[in-house]
């Protein structure tokens, strides 16, 4: 999604491979299926370095195909980025939320279009899934994570109808089970959305941290760009492109400590690039990619 429009951002638009943006380490925050890594190394020079990150073990898998010395994946949550060096990074691409292969594989149960385990985890090799989670979560815990991530105004009622299901027939495990009892509970909804919409999309942003992962890798882009490197950021819901929006904003400027006015400033450390978004023919061809909007920005040298 928005291939070549991220990669450009990375490299300014210079697909020169004997520029020293040729020369220079990037990083993939989120390999998925690995085509911005593939475009990324057509961009390299063998000087070149990419380093991918990916908390999902089917792609880590699709990464180890990868027979180019000039890549490596690791797998772990892209908050990791800050165990790279400072000022060692000349890129930082994050294509953030579920993969396409991710939510068309019944088994990891991402989707209410197909019937699987209610699990939603990012690395099923660690953490509880939603399943766990609902077995013992209290009415108003539920309720909060709903109402917080999904911003679903009916988190109350399908909170109860979540505790009430278990106390009597045991808990919930599977996405049908899960977006039928959604469907019961929620009688109106947006035209074209499923009532589960919502509750799916808050459930699996709480139980893989997505969020509070965001705000972490952000923080350490600060750390590891090179003053000139680039921040790309692909989100595609309200939540995740308020948080980069304003974390480019909060570092796009000069700020003053009003209790100190003879201080000096704290100087910016980033340069806002401007909002891209897809092409009617990339959503014609993709109708996920609607609501994809990508955010730019530069470190600057201070």
């Amino acid at each position: 999604m928005l291939l070549n429009e991220a990669v450009d951002a990375l490299f300014g638009n210079d697909s020169d491979p004997t520029s020293a943006l040729a020369d220079g380490t990037y990083v993939d925050a989120t390999f998925g299926r690995g085509g911005h890594s593939r475009l990324i190394l057509s961009r390299l020079s063998p000087l070149g370095r990419l380093i991918a990150f990916d908390r999902d073990p089917d792609a880590v898998a699709q990464a180890n195909a990868i027979a180019d010395e000039r890549f490596s994946i690791r797998h772990e949550a892209f908050s990791h980025l800050a165990d790279l060096a400072g000022g060692s990074v000349a890129g930082v691409l994050m294509d953030l939320g579920v993969s396409s292969p991710q939510i068309d594989n019944p088994m990891r149960g991402f989707s209410f279009r197909f019937d699987g385990p209610l699990d939603m985890r990012m690395d099923t090799t660690r953490g509880e899934s939603v399943a766990q989670w609902l077995e013992t979560a209290e009415t108003n815990q539920i309720a909060e994570v709903i109402r917080e991530y999904g911003e679903e105004r009916f988190a109350g009622p399908i909170a109860k109808a979540i505790v009430a299901r278990r106390q009597e027939r045991g808990p919930i495990s599977t996405t049908t089970e899960l977006a039928q009892l959604v469907a019961d509970t929620v009688k109106t909804r947006e035209p074209g959305q499923n009532p589960a919409t919502r509750t799916f999309q808050a459930l699996r942003i709480f139980i893989n941290a997505e969020l509070e992962e965001l705000q972490q890798a952000l923080e350490a882009c600060l750390h590891v760009l090179q003053p000139g490197g680039r921040l790309a950021v692909i989100s595609f819901h309200s939540l995740e492109d308020r948080i980069v929006k304003q974390f480019i904003a909060e570092h796009s400027r000069d700020t003053y400590d009003r209790r100190a006015p003879f201080a000096a400033p704290k100087i910016m450390k980033l340069k806002a690039l401007g909002r891209i978004k897809p092409t009617d023919a990339e959503v014609r061809g993709n109708p996920r990619a609607r609501s994809a909007i990508m955010r730019v920005a530069q470190r600057t040298a201070a």
